[in-house]
């Protein structure tokens, strides 16, 4: 008994051990858990909460997440998401909303934002939210912050002269917002403060001296705003700058030669502004200069060849200036190289030689200048991938494929020289290339086979040749091409039906050659030339009727599309597709072709017969030229349908009947012209109709009212419209029903088959089948 009471009692000190192990256990792993946040701080950020809205991502961030809906009345507000607090001092040190899916504006009367709430903050980044209105001047009274950032919301008004009052800021970053006004005086102030980010908004006014203080400063961007006035030499004492951006703005004047002591300059983009003079030759002494831009000036005088010191650039553009004389032979030196663009100045001579030397050369413009004669072989240079010598006086009379043969070579266009005789078999080694401009040279012969390889080629203009023969079927292999353009050679051969095996094809240009027979066709898929958005085949000898299923097929000039979106064909690439396009009666030249740009132009052959109904289904058609042919028969009343119309053109036809009345409802209409044709009735009193010029419906007879002189009751007008064919209509109805109700007429022909002689378990098996059909139908 005693033996049982002792181990009894013996438990009660393990016990005693176990409980206060515990205790010590919890307390100590529970510490950590006491609030550090201080209510008032966090009554505060309630307050700041509630005055937004929870509102769509931020196009500029990768991930956004409204951070805010973490922040709850009974959590400790230093757990918060964006929130981060001393762990002594319980203060906030760091309030980061960015990419928050903010949206408000910023009150100045806000609680957040007074001296005893954020006294300690260092770090306030509300960038890339959808913020508004003007920045509160208590701003000014953080007066402990290092960092803050506004970037990329719709901050407005002026910046409050009291941020100059933040003297431990090291970077504030307020781009992409829509300030105004001039940069306040007072930033000159902040002493510490290595970036300064003011791009992307609406600034004026001239760069401030005070700035030229700042001695610590390594970045300096003022991109992209309405700066005026010169460049400040006191920009000349910012000797830590390594990146200085006054690129689109309106600065003036010369460059101040203190620039050129900038040492530890990386970066210097001065483009799109009005500088003048001569380039400054301290800017040779910027020693460790990766990338030097100063293009879309007015620069004189020759390109110092003291830049040729600047053996650590990769990028050099001086493009669009008036530079004259020769590319410095110093320029060979420039070992680290990758880009050289002097297109659009007055530079003349012969190829450089030197440049032979730039093995890391990748990208070279010399476009739109006074070079001339032969070229050397660019073999050389082992990396090149885009070279532009467009628009110079190069006359090579040899085998000049060779020359051109890099298998690197991505882009190469050689348009408005003078190069002569056949295109080289050898232009074509390289499997890579992309683009190949040999347009508005004098090439003659036929284009030889030489496109078997080319599945990437994505542009191909030899317009403005004196090529003959057929279109070689070789091109029918270019799976990525989305422009072909052969205007204005001899080339003698019927329309490249063949050609819709290319998916891609967006734009193709025939005009002035010798193309002849009929556009009569049956195309293999529903819709041939999926893409194509432009047609030029105006100018040849196409004869015959247009069938009535002709418009049907035109898949991306039909279908619904974006008309928000401002894209270019080919914009991501260094060459630029441009076209001459007659539109609005006059010759228009496209330096980029907007992907929105739809135009069929027809004019100038010798086609027959009426204009198909089915033209009212192109929806998305902009510019219509029918003109110069023998068209016959009533104006189609489904040209009503073309509501986004600008231009249309059906001159010198044999048009009869009226005008339908309803055209003058078109309101994007800009330009009508039915002059000799054989049209009566009145004008349609649509706005766009009664503003032409009255020779836009002279040489018909019969036509009456504004804008021409003869009244309608000054002539006879009671011929009648003559009645739109039967059996054509019947031939439009029944091909657009065909290609949209054709599925389901294959699919219930199928399942009834199905259903009569097979078991439901087949039908089962079989709708697998049918839905992938439709889907593959529909898209």
């Amino acid at each position: 008994m005693q033996k049982r009471s002792w181990n009894s009692m013996s438990t009660i000190p393990i016990t005693l051990s176990f409980l206060l192990f515990i205790f010590y256990f919890q307390k100590v792993f529970s510490a950590p858990s006491r609030h550090l946040c201080r209510p008032e701080q966090r009554d505060a950020l309630l307050e700041f909460k509630n005055k937004f809205e929870i509102g769509n991502p931020s196009s500029f961030c990768i991930t956004s997440h409204p951070k805010t809906e973490s922040w709850v009345n009974n959590s400790d507000c230093c757990y918060w998401d964006g929130i981060t607090c001393d762990a002594k001092s319980r203060e906030l040190v760091s309030l980061d909303l960015s990419c928050s899916c903010l949206h408000g504006r910023i009150h100045s009367n806000n609680k957040l934002f007074n001296v005893q709430n954020l006294r300690f903050l260092t770090t306030l980044d509300l960038s890339c939210n959808d913020l508004s209105g003007w920045i509160p001047s208590s701003f000014g009274n953080l007066s402990s912050l290092t960092y803050l950032s506004l970037a990329r919301n719709n901050f407005a008004g002026e910046i409050p002269s009291s941020l100059g009052s933040l003297l431990h800021l090291t970077s504030l970053d307020l781009s992409f917002n829509i300030f105004i006004g001039e940069i306040p005086f007072s930033l000159g102030n902040l002493s510490h403060l290595t970036s300064l980010d003011l791009s992307n908004n609406s600034f004026v006014g001239g760069i401030p001296i005070s700035l030229g203080t700042l001695s610590h400063l390594t970045s300096l961007n003022l991109y992209d705003n309405n700066f005026v006035g010169e460049i400040p030499r006191s920009l000349g004492n910012l000797s830590h700058l390594t990146d200085l951006d006054l690129s689109c703005n309106n600065f003036v004047g010369k460059i101040p030669s203190s620039l050129g002591s900038l040492s530890h300059l990386a970066f210097l983009y001065l483009y799109y502004n009005s500088f003048v003079g001569e380039i400054p030759s301290s800017l040779g002494d910027l020693s460790h200069i990766t990338s030097l831009s100063l293009s879309f000036n007015y620069f004189v005088g020759e390109i110092p060849s003291s830049l040729g010191n600047l053996s650590h650039l990769r990028d050099l553009s001086l493009a669009h200036n008036n530079f004259v004389g020769e590319i410095p032979p110093s320029f060979g030196s420039l070992s680290n190289l990758a880009l050289l663009d002097v297109k659009s100045n007055k530079l003349s001579g012969s190829f450089p030689l030197t440049l032979l030397n730039l093995t890391k050369l990748s990208i070279l413009s010399l476009s739109n200048n006074q070079f001339a004669g032969m070229l050397p072989s660019f073999v050389t240079i082992p990396l090149l991938d885009t070279l532009s010598l467009e628009n110079n006086q190069h006359n090579d009379t040899r085998e000049f494929g060779n020359i051109f043969s890099s298998p690197k070579l991505v882009e190469l266009d050689l348009c408005n020289n003078n190069f002569i005789g056949p295109v080289p078999i050898s232009i074509f080694k390289s499997v890579n290339l992309v683009t190949l401009d040999l347009g508005d040279n004098h090439l003659s012969g036929e284009l030889p086979e030489i496109f078997f390889n080319g599945s990437n080629l994505r542009s191909l203009n030899v317009g403005h040749n004196q090529l003959v023969g057929k279109l070689p079927r070789s091109l029918a292999s270019c799976s990525s091409l989305e422009v072909l353009n052969v205007e204005h050679n001899r080339i003698n051969d019927t329309f490249p039906f063949w050609l819709e095996s290319l998916q891609k094809l967006q734009v193709l240009v025939l005009h002035s050659n010798e193309f002849h027979g009929s556009l009569q066709y049956n195309p293999k898929v529903a819709s041939w030339f999926p893409q194509l958005r432009i047609i030029d085949i105006s100018y040849n000898s196409f004869n015959g009727t247009l069938p009535s299923d002709f418009f049907i097929y035109w898949r991306a000039i039909s279908s619904e599309e974006n008309r928000s979106e401002l894209k270019y064909i080919g914009e991501q690439s260094y060459y630029k597709d441009s076209l001459v396009l007659m539109n609005k009666g006059v010759e228009m030249k496209y330096t980029r072709i907007l992907s929105l740009l739809t135009a069929i132009d027809i004019s100038g052959n010798r086609l027959q017969g009426p204009i198909p109904k089915s033209i009212g289904l192109v929806k998305n058609l902009i510019v219509l030229n029918l003109s110069r042919n023998g068209f016959i028969g009533n104006i189609p009343s489904s040209l009503t349908n073309l509501k986004e119309l600008e231009s249309l053109d059906l001159s010198h036809n044999k048009l009869s009947g009226k005008i339908p009345p309803a055209l003058g409802a078109l309101t994007s209409l800009s330009k009508v012209i039915f002059s000799h044709n054989q049209l009566v009735g009145p004008i349609p009193h649509g706005t766009q109709f009664q503003t032409q010029d009255a020779s836009s419906f002279e040489g018909n007879l019969g036509l009456c009212g504004r804008p021409l002189s003869i009244s309608c009751g000054d002539i006879h007008t009671e011929q009648t419209q003559e009645p739109e064919s039967d059996e054509e209509e019947g031939v439009f109805s029944w091909t657009a029903a065909s290609i949209a109700f054709a599925p389901g007429v294959i699919i219930g022909l199928i399942i009834g088959h199905i259903m009569v002689t097979k078991k439901p378990q087949w039908f089962i098996k079989i709708s697998g089948v049918t839905r992938f059909y439709i889907n593959a139908t529909r898209g």
